[in-house]
């Protein structure tokens, strides 16, 4: 069984700094292939969407609103994704997930999360 542990979210004011982790184990994260993990963020009432992801070979993709302030980054000898949240802003308030990209849900599904509130 696939399971994705994320971890480092909390309260921080706006222009603060986050750094998540999320943790893969199971099966298919136990050999010498490696995945496109992607970080996904969803708030009350509305989709989840991802933020960020990187390929098993560190090519990084992001969504618009976090160019420049977030950076994804992965240790595959840890089966470890990170991502580094600078200058972030009330609207990044949501709970943060890792996954598989594209998803498979039937295979890892998903985490308990990583809370992420951006207050004054």
């Amino acid at each position: 069984q696939v399971q994705l542990v994320e971890s480092g979210g909390g309260f921080v004011q706006p222009g603060g700094s986050l750094r998540l982790s999320c943790t893969a184990s199971g099966s298919i994260f136990s050999g010498s292939i490696f995945f496109t993990m992607g970080w996904y963020r969803q708030t009350p009432g509305k989709q989840r969407e991802r933020v960020a992801r990187i390929t098993d070979v560190g090519t990084t993709y992001y969504t618009d609103s976090v160019k420049g302030r977030f950076t994804i980054s992965r240790d595959n000898a840890k089966n470890t994704v990170y991502l580094q949240m600078n200058s972030l802003k009330p609207e990044d308030t949501a709970v943060y997930y890792c996954n598989l990209d594209p998803l498979q849900i039937e295979v890892a599904p998903w985490g308990q999360g990583t809370q992420v509130t951006v207050s004054s």
